[in-house]
């Protein structure tokens, strides 16, 4: 029960065109701010070439780890020294920096609440913490006392604690590894362990009322993994959504906002299947590829299989084995997982994408517009702690959005004949070639564009998205489509000619489509058949007959509600991002053309592969 809309999203005008690549930093910038970062670069060339040439300066007293210099590096240079000196670690086993294993035994969740009563300078040395994080900054007071701001992992509880590490000589473990050997090859994005103790510290020319930071006192740093790379500065800023998009990892690693995104998307879909079990729903698993492409109004992606030789379909929707399970004794049924539609890629469609589709035995559309308002209102309830959200799409222009139930609902064609001001033709006729003759007219007066081929369920769909989903902030039902544009839902029970179906409708964009399932197999080749005739004339989306279906049905689907929802679309809303890119871990991009490939680190220090077994060496 995926979107089924019948338009396909034009792809995006190539907004790169009159952008040069920046091959220092991967970003895609005007020729004119290109000119610019090239001549101050060469002017810090220069002045680096000026100051080697100079003779040594006087012995430093910075501690090695304040990696004095480093900052005047541009991030190739700085990749390569760094490969270099990772490299000659790894020659020592003894500072092997990578090692096996490292035992945290605390929740840094709980460091706060555990011990953010103690006061400016308070210490607890008999309670041990083994922690591990990522060094996002390194600060220095002298050589014997070393700060690390370090972030923890994301987990179901919080998107990682941000905690300061304070490092003082005097605290080292007596025995271990020397305090300066320690801290000598630390840098801004290495992953340590840290063995330490709670606190706060006490500094100098503390304003009153305020308190020392809360912070580990550490006796032991071990380095588990160091980061070659230069992360983001103010220097060398990671804000392009371009550069973002392809170097996902590191946006997650280095903004707040990108690892939460994906957190509340996490806690959505934990919450939705919870839901679903506890009302006895059963999570199922279909077929990702299909002989026949089925269960949605969709143009699929064609794979082949080999030893079968023959072409298959990359799934659009799980409808119509979910519904043969239905068939099968199953009375309550959901799937969540992954379709694919080879459409276009714009700021709301991706052509993978995620979705969960229900069905319920001895259910109609009206239970499912119930049900409908009684997830989604109680998950935002849930995981924004209100009814009310905000959302703010590509032009600033900013919605505040009320999803507390009962929504409001609008009956399609008689919306349409307020919007247009002309009456429709009977609803048992809206198939016909005389109101596509209408509609052309209709879209002609109203100044509506739809693209070929100019099918009547198209041509409903785009006055549809211009006239009635443009008034559709607030969550909206729009109900009763014309059979033609649903051939999977049963006809309406009063209303010749309509189904009884609604599409669900946030800030103007679809989020969930829903019917009374049409149980009828008689009824049911009918409609596969209009689908025919709607591929016969030039639309590639339209469904082929599927007699595994049909014979299914023969079988007897007792009456049945079923239901879809854009997991993708739903987590934008909640997470305030007006681009699918934001709440997909790794989003769908075209290929990446550059003449600079960057030499990896294994080829900049002469690493050899490894031989393996039954693969000879030349």
């Amino acid at each position: 029960m995926a979107d089924s809309s019948a338009t396909t999203p034009a792809a995006p005008a190539e907004q790169l065109a009159n952008l040069h690549l920046d091959e220092v930093t991967g970003e895609r910038i005007s020729k004119s701010e290109l000119k610019k970062r090239q001549k101050q670069r060469q002017k810090e060339a220069e002045k680096a070439a000026k100051a080697a040439a100079a003779p040594p300066k006087a012995a430093s007293s910075k501690p090695k780890n304040a990696a004095g210099g480093e900052e005047d590096l541009n991030p190739n240079q700085y990749y390569e020294i760094r490969t270099r000196q990772v490299n000659e670690l790894l020659k020592n086993p003894e500072t092997n920096p990578y090692p096996h294993k490292f035992q945290v035994n605390y929740d840094d969740s709980n460091f706060v609440d555990e011990f953010g009563s103690l006061k400016t300078g308070d210490t607890l040395p008999e309670k041990e913490l083994r922690i591990a994080g990522r060094i996002y900054n390194i600060r220095t007071a002298g050589s014997k006392l070393i700060f690390y701001d370090i972030r923890t992992s994301a987990d179901t509880k919080s998107i990682g604690t941000r905690m300061q590490v304070v490092c003082q000589a005097q605290l080292a473990k007596e025995g271990g590894v020397p305090f300066e050997k320690q801290h000598a090859h630390l840098r801004r994005g290495d992953i340590i362990g840290i063995v330490g103790f709670p606190g706060r510290t006490n500094p100098k020319n503390l304003k009153e009322g305020e308190q020392g930071e809360l912070s580990v006192f550490a006796t032991e740093v071990q380095l588990l993994s160091p980061c070659l790379h230069m992360l983001p500065s103010v220097r060398y800023p990671f804000a392009d959504a371009e550069q973002r998009a392809r170097m996902r990892y590191l946006d997650m690693l280095w903004n707040d906002r990108s690892r939460e995104t994906l957190w509340q998307r996490s806690r959505m879909v934990r919450y939705i299947r919870d839901f679903f079990h506890e009302r006895r729903f059963i999570e199922v698993e279909t077929p990702m590829m299909h002989a026949i492409a089925g269960g949605a109004t969709a143009l699929p992606f064609v794979t082949h299989h080999n030893d079968l030789d023959m072409d298959m379909f990359m799934r659009v929707a799980p409808e119509l084995f979910l519904k043969k399970m239905i068939v099968g004794q199953f009375g309550k049924v959901f799937e969540m997982g992954k379709n694919f539609r080879n459409e276009g890629i714009d700021l709301t469609h991706n052509p993978e994408f995620t979705s969960i589709e229900f069905y319920w035995a001895y259910a109609d559309v009206y239970d499912l517009m119930s049900i409908t308002e009684e997830l989604v209102s109680s998950l935002v309830k849930e995981l924004t702690g209100s009814y009310k959200t905000k959302f703010t799409n590509q032009h600033g222009e900013t919605y505040e959005v009320n999803w507390e139930a009962p929504w409001r609902r609008v009956e399609m064609i008689p919306a349409l004949e307020e919007a247009t001001g002309e009456k429709f033709p009977p609803y048992d006729q809206l198939h016909t070639d005389e109101t596509n003759a209408f509609l052309q007219k209709i879209c002609k007066k109203m100044n509506v564009e739809c693209p070929p081929p100019l099918t009547n369920a198209r041509m409903i769909d785009k006055l549809t998205g211009e006239f009635i989903e443009e008034t559709c902030i607030n969550p909206t039902f729009i109900l009763e489509h014309p059979q033609m544009m649903s051939p999977l839902a049963k006809y309406h029970r009063s209303k010749n000619g309509l189904c009884e179906r609604f599409e669900a409708f946030v800030c103007k964009k679809e989020i969930a489509n829903a019917y009374t399932e049409l149980n009828n197999p008689f009824d049911q080749r009918l409609r596969f058949e209009e689908q025919a005739r709607q591929k016969d004339q030039g639309d590639d989306e339209a469904q082929l007959v599927d007699e595994s279906f049909l014979n299914a049905l023969e079988y007897g689907l007792p009456p049945t509600g079923g239901w879809g929802l854009g997991i993708d679309r739903l987590a934008m809303f909640l997470t305030d991002n007006y681009s699918i890119r934001e709440v997909l871990a790794f989003p769908f991009l075209r290929e990446e053309k550059t003449a600079h490939k960057e030499k990896l680190a294994a080829e900049l220090v002469g690493v050899q592969p490894l031989p393996e077994e039954g693969i000879p060496h030349k």
